[in-house]
């Protein structure tokens, strides 16, 4: 269930109804203020007697503030009956449209419909008020009140529709402070309809014309809005620029809601960046200035989740029982909604298993109350979360019949309201649900469902809060390894069909796909599906495809090889967590010159694994070339290690080897040896930038001059001309087949820690991707080969090799050789000055000439080079013909 809970943490993230309730409360303010300084100075003295309903309204906007909202709405009630009596039509109008604004607090839906139903009928058909610009700018406010209506009831599309309406009164009439409110709440409708840059251009636009104004609630609000779009973006650093500069403005007002809101956003992105200290500060500084119990308990909520995942489970239940009150006394929302939804997985995440059936009921009872409360709000998507929550809940107390009765009804609701990102959750369980009580077709079909709905949804899953990246493993990634793992489990003696073995790896496929669009956060791959079996069958006759999935009992390996219609399958009996730690040892063993003895010792073992049970078939067919797509874990160490005890040769003296982050982003074109031109560029000097120091790589000008050598046609920039603009204009300005860069450089699987380093910045992947795409079509296609020849992965990060395949389908090149961590950069010079040099021979492909320049460094003889350190760290992702 940690799956639910991080995934609510993440929508309590984008404050979508944190910002809706302070706006209220400002938007509540600035309507009466801006009718009052037209109309009648405020009282400040309650008087249950007042009469005159100017005051009315006054004390009606403090106690609204004050969160007394019931004692707000008698007031605003006398007040519409004191309008009515009078024939004042326009206050009539105000005071109903501030009266549903109340009422939507108490959650008395229907009264807040008729109350902004009525508002907007007097302003529209009443004739006597038709052409005043009074009028039309409480007209205006009235649609914003109804826009507020339709986002809490969860119709975010009707929301955007009514506040865009509002915007055009604004902006005919000239008020270009009601014009930039408006744009503010379009901008929350977007987020919530997961269109995030959409919604970012908007209050871009909305701060700039806010810029020279003087400080006020709607600027806090606007740069807070922009500051959470930012953060959800994946722009952290801005993100928290702009917050604090929203916390200067509504610290300057002194407004206690205004600065408790900005740090609740400010603790989002502190968490974003992992700053789990940090983020916990601003929560409890929001939490003790707030006087709105919404932002108390919200900044409680994200507390308690950061306490929970940090294991401090004393400070947890004290908050905890701190929280239950405080949700119980919330009106019915969306906010009391997914409050106790996220309160109740938090409390499976504190105890045992014993300890959650023991408690279920108590957990049940939260989740039946959400359900129930949504439900009267008439908001199906929140109830749709409500109902799949309980039925994760009874899944884990393995009440099957009450669980998958329970998610069918939450699917239903979920699909209702076209509410993809939620159906697939409920299919995916539904699946889980099917295959534990031991109906294993229906099962697939569930699952199968869900992959569908993951793929339509590729566009709203890629531009979500950084941390994304992360939960992808927990919310993502297990529909597709629990469908592959379905399909590829044997029925009683019975060999895996044809069928499940080329469905299983056109699942996987989606995978890597997916995990790539996710690190980039943008649906941004051209993948062409129907070219899978023809990259081996037609391109090269002697290359076979190989897919190793990493199961919890198991690995399983597909074998495509060319010309064959069917895939082979074979299967090694070993868990999850001894694959991970034999693989994550050779990684820790690879880094040191003298471990040899440790490496080949446990790369026997994963040669054992993974490519014994197919020997024979790759002798049999004559392959030459072995093409790997790696699944988890297996992506940190290079397959050329791999060690065959018998024959005492590693994988790389048998064979020329490739990887690919997918069959599907291929393109299967020789290289153009006749026009092999290359751009050399290189850093050799001690360098520090944006804060970092790298040494210097005093190698450098012998690699580039040696490849000057070898090629015919070159270009150099070293050290001081080693920059981004000119890079960017020798690409521009002529079209080279090769990029070769001699410089430090890190691969993470987090997209903003992938770089390059130049001479006075580090060009990060997006950059690199944008500078070697910025020449014209032609010109950019010209580019076959990139070449990273001083760079490695992330230290401490099992997934860093993702930095390195999403480099390599975004740089405009074909091919990409790098390392997977720094080597002796005279070896280097010397590996490199041989792969050119063997690239000159046309019959010769690049992943071949890569494994003769390796093999060449063995032999070299004034230098012991022959151990792993130095020559297994290349790797060619990509085109390896």
């Amino acid at each position: 269930m940690s799956r639910v809970r991080r995934w609510l943490k993440q929508w309590l993230k984008k404050q979508h109804y944190a910002l809706l309730m302070l706006f209220i409360v400002a938007f509540f303010a600035t309507v009466l203020l801006t009718l009052n300084s037209q109309y009648l100075a405020a009282e400040n003295s309650l008087d249950q007697n007042l009469i005159n309903p100017q005051e009315l309204i006054e004390q009606g906007r403090n106690l609204y503030e004050a969160e007394r909202f019931s004692e707000a709405a008698t007031l605003l009630q006398r007040a519409v009956a004191n309008f009515e009596a009078t024939g004042d039509k326009l206050k009539q109008a105000m005071t109903l449209s501030n009266l549903s604004l109340t009422y939507q607090q108490l959650g008395e839906w229907e009264r807040a419909e008729q109350a902004s139903a009525q508002s907007l009928n007097l302003l529209q058909t009443e004739q006597s008020i038709n052409s005043s610009n009074a009028r039309s700018q409480i007209l205006a406010q009235a649609l914003d009140v109804k826009g507020r209506l339709q986002l809490a009831r969860g119709k975010a599309e009707a929301a955007l529709t009514i506040w865009r309406q509002s915007a055009d009164i604004y902006s005919r009439i000239g008020d270009r402070v009601g014009l930039t409110r408006s744009r503010i709440n379009q901008a929350q409708a977007l987020q919530t309809l997961g269109l995030y840059r959409q919604a970012q251009n908007t209050l871009t636009e909305s701060t700039q014309l806010l810029q020279n104004q003087p400080d006020s609630l709607l600027k806090a609000t606007a740069l807070r809005s922009l500051g959470n779009v930012l953060r959800v973006t994946g722009n952290l650093e801005a993100s928290g620029q702009v917050l604090q500069q929203s916390l200067a403005v509504a610290k300057g007002l002194q407004i206690p809601n205004a600065i408790a809101d900005t740090l609740l956003s400010l603790g989002n992105t502190a968490n974003a960046k992992r700053d789990t200290q940090g983020a916990l500060q601003f929560y409890q500084q929001a939490a003790n200035i707030s006087t709105s119990q919404t932002i108390q308990v919200q900044a409680l909520l994200h507390q308690l989740n950061l306490l929970v995942e940090n294991k401090q489970q004393a400070d947890a239940i004290t908050l905890w029982q701190r929280l239950q009150s405080l949700i119980a006394n919330l009106p019915p929302s969306r906010t009391s909604v997914y409050a106790r939804i996220n309160l109740a997985q938090t409390l499976m995440k504190l105890g045992s298993t014993e300890e959650l059936a023991d408690n279920y009921r108590e957990i049940a009872q939260l989740l039946a109350t959400a359900s129930q409360e949504a439900k009267s709000l008439g908001d199906k998507r929140a109830e749709a979360y409500a109902l799949g929550n309980l039925g994760g809940l009874y899944e884990k107390v393995e009440q099957w019949q009450d669980a998958q009765n329970l998610t069918q009804q939450a699917l239903v609701l979920a699909q209702e309201v076209n509410a993809a990102d939620i159906s697939y959750r409920w299919q995916w369980q539904l699946g889980r649900l099917l295959k534990n009580q031991g109906k294993i077709q229906q099962a697939i079909a569930n699952y199968d469902q869900a992959v569908k709905t993951l793929q339509s949804l590729r566009y709203d899953l890629v531009a979500l809060d950084p941390n994304v990246q992360f939960n992808f493993r927990d919310e993502v990634e297990p529909v597709y390894r629990e469908m592959v793992d379905l399909l590829l489990q044997p029925n009683g003696t019975e060999e895996i069909n044809q069928e499940n073995l080329v469905q299983a790896r056109n699942i996987i496929e989606s995978l890597q796909l997916a995990e790539l669009e996710n690190f980039f956060r943008a649906a941004c791959l051209d993948a062409k599906p129907e070219q899978i079996d023809r990259v081996v069958d037609r391109s090269d006759q002697t290359a076979a495809a190989i897919y190793p999935i990493i199961l919890p009992n198991r690995l399983e390996i597909l074998l495509k090889l060319p010309n064959q219609g069917k895939i082979h399958h074979y299967v090694t009996k070993k868990s999850q967590s001894e694959i991970e730690i034999a693989l994550e040892e050779i990684r820790q063993y690879l880094r040191e010159p003298d471990r040899t003895d440790d490496v080949n010792r446990l790369s026997q073992q994963v040669y054992s694994w993974l490519i014994e049970p197919m020997e024979a078939e790759l002798e049999k067919f004559q392959i030459q070339t072995l093409v790997f797509v790696l699944d988890g874990s297996l992506r940190n160490i290079p397959m050329s290690v791999l060690y065959d005890e018998g024959t005492k040769k590693y994988l790389l003296e048998k064979y020329a080897i490739a990887l690919a982050p997918s069959l599907q982003l291929l393109q299967p074109k020789s290289l153009q040896r006749k026009k092999l031109s290359a751009l050399t560029a290189g850093l050799s000097e001690k360098r520090v930038v944006e804060g970092q120091e790298f040494s210097p790589l005093e190698n450098v000008n012998l690699e580039l001059q040696r490849i000057q050598s070898e090629l015919s046609s070159s270009e150099t920039l070293l050290n001081q001309k080693f920059t981004k603009l000119n890079l960017e204009n020798q690409i521009n300005s002529t079209p080279y087949t090769v990029v070769h860069l001699a410089t430090h450089g890190k691969f993470s699987s987090q997209i903003e820690e992938t770089y390059i380093l130049t001479w006075n910045q580090l060009l990060k992947v997006k950059d690199l991707d944008n500078l070697l795409r910025n020449a014209d079509s032609k010109q950019s296609s010209d580019i076959e080969l990139l070449v990273l020849s001083a760079c490695e992965t992330a230290a401490g990060d099992k997934r860093a090799a993702l930095g390195l395949a999403g480099i390599a389908v975004r740089a405009g090149a074909r091919s990409i050789l790098a390392t997977l961590w720094s080597v002796d950069d005279r070896s280097t010079a010397e590996l490199m000055s041989e792969f050119y040099h063997q690239l000159g021979n046309t019959n010769v492909t690049k992943a071949e000439a890569l494994r003769r320049a390796q093999i060449a460094l063995w032999n070299h003889p004034n230098e012991d080079w022959k151990r792993p350190y130095f020559w297994a760290s290349y790797v060619l992702v990509g085109n390896w013909l």
